[in-house]
């Protein structure tokens, strides 16, 4: 049986992630870069979560192309109104996320 090092807990029964999720104060805004193209960026994720696997899903459900740089994650167009309701679909909390 596997214990997590950070909680103490077995793997299974392991509450780091969801915990993680809860602390963070995330900001979703955009930008106008070059040629007058609009990215989103979404910003504010400390340690203890996976950026990358958020991006992805990020990316997937929003089917635009995008980066992770910096813990930001950057979308390719304006999906401002449609960030929220898919980090709140993935476990953050509706008052920690700013638009």
């Amino acid at each position: 049986m596997e214990i997590c090092p950070k909680c103490g807990l077995p793997e299974a029964a392991c509450v780091c992630g969801e915990i993680a999720k809860t602390q963070q104060n995330i900001e979703v805004r955009t930008e106008k870069r070059r040629f007058g193209k609009v990215n989103t960026i979404i910003s504010g994720f400390d340690d203890g979560v996976d950026i990358k696997a958020i991006a992805k899903r990020l990316k997937a459900k929003r089917a635009c192309g995008g980066t992770m740089k910096n813990k930001k994650i950057e979308l390719q167009g304006n999906h401002k109104g449609f960030i929220k309701p898919i980090l709140v679909s993935e476990g953050f909390p509706e008052e920690q996320i700013k638009d």
